[in-house]
């Protein structure tokens, strides 16, 4: 395809959908308060305004993903963008606290449908290698800029208009996506249904990670030993083994396993999952620290945190294609996971009396290696995406990063009140058994980075060391038109 600036007009309308599902995942938690005392929640079932989003839309990512690849990515990545702007009405009209939960289900299915689809458009719209790092550092500076605006966002709109006003900004902002991606997004036929229509497939996989995670959600009410936590884990687990034997035999399998030959596409996978464990737990236990411990506000804790989402936004928008097309992506992971490494090596000896310049600065500007890994981990994680395939390895990737987002929250914080709940015994102060707690937090963080960076090494290679991505490549184009 030559090159057109309705591409990058595109690649706008793409990352705008994208900022729309991310900040959607921020902005409600700010607004948690007010829900409650008006529509009447209790405690527990508060809880489920994140839930019934997170786990249709981690659930069915694999899914929408092969389903772009059979029936046209556009159609599927529209189709999502309808149901999400829908569903935020309807969340925003919301009168009872079982509205409110269906509704939010129903914006998962939207955001999964749409978010699905995304990279595999992307990498179809920019099959020139460094112009394809450039759109991807584009896209991926919409999750740094989404989380950090959700939050000061959910905050505004919570306190000037009222909490429903955070469904109903998606209204405008999803019936421009909706409008513009029909006049600027290439058509794609699609392989049709025939090629992977695979239904038991899709029930093994999309029952199996809906309520894997529904299980890790719950660990922290649960915990991690009792009955109700192992006995799903292991149906959620049978399940997939048996989605993974289904995709081995089938004629027309739903996800092909060739798309696993690719070191790169496994490696990167696999990297991310363990990554954005400590990340995306890092953002969390950080500002509870700065609250709970050094007793900030909520507008100190955003500002303090900002310096972070500056550092890495700016990194990944202006920085990091620069890096990948000169050193190679698999260099620049590293160099970015090394980052990350040394920042949560500092947090592990934060005091309970911290001084911000000292102790926290420097902490947000080392995160700015998240600028480098997210761009880097999709450049890998698509390198070797058939033109076919494009659909279910971007499935596939958002699918182990949203396990890998809540795996990390549901081991990090439980191991932090457990080891605060010892120190509390010990005879502790609260101030310091929290700070002991998220210490070990920030270590088993550290850890989690070692080994992605240890997959880096010894996985990851250089694209054009890859014989999947060499075999990909040629292909790519066939899917325009």
């Amino acid at each position: 395809m030559s090159p057109t600036p309705s591409r990058w007009f595109a690649l706008i309308v793409l990352s705008a959908a994208s900022l729309m599902t991310i900040l959607d995942g921020s902005i409600v938690t700010v607004a948690m308060p007010a829900i409650q005392q008006d529509l009447g929640f209790t405690a527990a079932e508060l809880s489920w305004t994140v839930n019934a989003y997170l786990i249709p839309f981690g659930g069915l990512l694999l899914l929408a993903g092969r389903l772009g690849d059979l029936i046209g990515r556009k159609s599927v990545f529209l189709a999502g963008n309808v149901v999400f702007t829908a569903a935020s009405l309807l969340a925003g009209a919301a009168t009872t606290p079982g509205l409110l939960i269906a509704a939010r289900f129903l914006q998962g299915v939207g955001s999964a449908m749409a978010s699905a689809v995304v990279l595999g458009i992307l990498v179809t719209l920019f099959t020139e290698p460094r112009e394809r790092v450039r759109a991807i550092g584009v896209f991926s500076f919409t999750g740094a800029a989404g989380a950090s605006i959700g939050q000061v966002l959910g905050g505004v709109l919570t306190d000037a208009l009222s909490w429903h006003w955070i469904f109903f900004i998606n209204l405008p902002i999803g019936l421009a996506t909706v409008a513009l991606a029909v006049r600027v997004l290439p058509a794609d036929r699609g392989a049709g249904l025939a090629a992977g229509a695979d239904a038991l497939g899709a029930a093994l996989v999309t029952g199996g990670l809906m309520l894997g995670i529904y299980t890790v959600v719950k660990i922290e009410e649960y915990g991690w030993l009792a009955g109700h936590t192992l006995g799903l884990g292991a149906v959620s687990l049978a399940l997939l083994a048996g989605f993974f034997v289904r995709q081995a035999k089938a004629a027309a399998p739903l996800m092909p396993l060739r798309v696993f030959r690719s070191r790169n596409v496994s490696g990167a996978n696999l990297a991310q999952m363990l990554s954005l464990s400590a990340m995306f737990a890092f953002q969390i236990l950080v500002a509870l620290y700065m609250q709970k411990v050094l007793g900030y506000t909520a507008l100190e804790t955003g500002l303090a945190m900002l310096p972070a989402a500056v550092a890495i936004g700016g990194i990944s928008l202006f920085v990091s294609a620069r890096l990948n097309n000169r050193f190679g992506a698999r260099a620049v992971l590293i160099a970015g996971l090394i980052l990350l490494l040394a920042a949560m090596g500092w947090l592990t000896r934060v005091p309970v009396q911290a001084s911000y310049v000292h102790d926290l600065l420097p902490v947000m500007l080392l995160i700015a290696g998240g600028g480098l890994v997210l761009p880097a981990l999709a450049t890998l994680g698509m390198s070797a995406a058939r033109a076919d395939d494009a659909g279910l390895a971007s499935g596939l990737f958002n699918t182990t990063q949203q396990i890998g987002m809540a795996l990390g929250v549901a081991v990090l914080s439980t191991m932090a009140a457990s080891r605060t709940g010892e120190l509390l015994a010990g005879g502790a102060t609260q101030a310091a058994a929290l700070t002991g707690g998220y210490r070990l937090a920030f270590g088993i963080a550290a850890g989690l980075l070692l080994a992605a960076l240890v997959v880096a090494l010894a996985v990851l290679r250089s694209a054009e060391r890859d014989p999947a991505a060499q075999q990909a490549a040629p292909s790519e184009p066939a899917v325009l038109g």
